[in-house]
């Protein structure tokens, strides 16, 4: 990803692809698959500043793996790539 960086507490992430097919066998077309909640950040804001002005630095990383809202962030298009930015507090958790 080049020439966008984020800034405050905003992150980039990028969406993980949801399954295929239901646990039964089930191929489900893309019209009815709803769209996968995990994704990996991509980059991260140099964080947002305190009630002191000092920043206080993001708790995620790029790399991390992170579950979200069904309905976070704001789909984006950089370089060709589908990806989302949102909030850290958009962020429910980070996976391992």
């Amino acid at each position: 990803m080049t020439n966008f960086r984020p800034l405050h507490d905003r992150v980039v992430v990028r969406r993980l692809t949801g399954e295929e097919k239901t646990a039964g066998g089930i191929i489900i077309p893309d019209t009815a698959k709803e769209k996968p909640m995990e994704g990996e950040i991509v980059s991260v804001g140099p964080g947002a500043r305190n009630e002191q002005g000092q920043v206080v630095a993001l708790d995620v990383k790029a790399g991390d793996r992170v579950l979200f809202g069904k309905w976070s962030g704001t789909e984006v298009k950089i370089d060709g790539e589908e990806l989302l930015i949102m909030k850290e507090s958009d962020i429910m958790g980070v996976i391992g």
